[in-house]
């Protein structure tokens, strides 16, 4: 027997009006040895101790985990100077993105977020029966003055990616500072700083200063990206007592598992894999800006672990012409069009071999002949 639409569940406002996120694409078929550049994942891999700590928990799959994951926020207070009661841990930094939405968005509610801002923030807000509003950025950056007139009364949420993914850019903290005056005190700012430890800016900070002297201010990072950790999903957040707690009502009670807290904890510590994996980043990040450049190509300034190449409108010389070439290659970089950037393609900063084949492959796609 058949039902009608009128007759069977129907989403709450909004959900069908979420474009699903899709994931960079990981694979490239009939090629021997592929590359992945698609994901932001650190080249170098977990640290060693993380990997170690992870295996440490296998004899004891049957337990369940510490719901209030106790010894990794103390963890990551030792390693910033925070009070661990005001951390909050999740299943990767996008289910506290989540999180934050549910517990402080409603129906007819609004949340801001940018032109080119992070595909989590428009879909948690629409899964709440909240609506997005985009504010304008400027050169591919947050622009403070387009966010702060974007406010209105029913707004609840300001998203700010800093740095910005996938563009690459970041606010300095005193223009995250001109925003956070600017907004009214019902509104809550979320920094999401996924990619804050690869930073190297004298006028950049994370956001834990503004947190702490702030009743409205939310700082969320990962583990996936220098520390290696993407495919056990563990993220974490700082705020307020008062968004803590809201947040710890509304979380699963065991929302990190036990292997993931295990190698947190592990790789939090080990602070000299972190600075390897930095320093070739800084090393690779400037080495592909200049190549790139040199062919024409115009490479967006990031202070991330990946860079934003612009292409051509020209056939044979598009975004889409030129990822056809590089997969073909074993090359997957991430296309961007549902950033509204079709025409670019982001490139994550991989290892030595994967950085010269990709400038290489451009070299022969820019030297090809254009279609007349």
């Amino acid at each position: 027997m058949s039902m009608s639409n009128q007759e069977r569940p129907t989403p709450r406002p909004g959900v069908m009006a979420i474009q699903a996120y899709v994931p960079g694409k990981s694979s490239a078929p009939g090629v021997a040895k592929v590359h992945k550049l698609s994901s932001n994942e650190t080249p170098l891999g977990p640290s060693p101790r993380a990997v170690e700590a992870y295996r440490g928990v296998a004899g004891h799959l049957q337990d369940y985990p510490d719901g209030a994951a106790t010894e990794l926020r103390a963890a990551i207070g030792r390693a910033f100077g925070l009070d661990p009661e005001r951390i909050v841990c999740g299943f990767g930094s996008d289910d506290l993105l989540t999180l934050l939405a549910r517990a402080y968005l409603a129906d007819g509610d609004e949340a801001i977020h940018t032109t080119h801002g992070f595909l989590v923030y428009p879909i948690a807000t629409l899964a709440t029966g909240a609506k997005p509003v985009v504010a304008a950025e400027t050169n591919y950056t947050a622009d403070v003055d387009a966010i702060l007139a974007a406010v209105t009364e029913r707004t609840r949420i300001v998203f700010l990616a800093n740095p910005n993914n996938p563009t690459g850019t970041y606010l300095p903290f005193d223009e995250v500072k001109r925003l956070h005056r600017g907004l009214p005190p019902r509104v809550l700012l979320v920094l999401d700083a996924a990619y804050a430890e690869y930073v190297r800016r004298n006028d950049y900070e994370a956001g834990i200063e503004l947190v702490a002297t702030s009743e409205n201010v939310v700082m969320c990072r990962t583990f996936s990206k220098v520390h290696g950790l993407a495919a056990v999903r563990l993220g974490w957040m700082y705020g307020p007592a008062h968004v803590v707690d809201a947040v710890n009502r509304i979380r699963g009670p065991f929302n990190v598992n036990a292997p993931a807290s295990a190698a947190g904890i592990a790789a939090i510590g080990d602070t000299g894999h972190v600075e390897r994996s930095v320093a070739h980043n800084d090393k690779w990040i400037a080495w592909l800006t200049t190549e790139i450049g040199k062919l024409g190509l115009t490479v967006t300034p990031s202070v991330a672990n990946f860079i934003l190449i612009h292409f051509p409108r020209a056939l044979g010389r598009t975004a889409a012409d030129a990822d056809k070439l590089l997969t073909s290659r074993g090359l997957i970089l991430r296309q961007v069009g549902a950033y509204g950037l079709p025409h670019a393609l982001r490139m994550t900063v991989g290892s030595e071999e994967a950085n010269r084949l990709v400038v290489a492959a451009l070299v022969d796609f820019m030297a090809k002949p254009a279609a007349p």
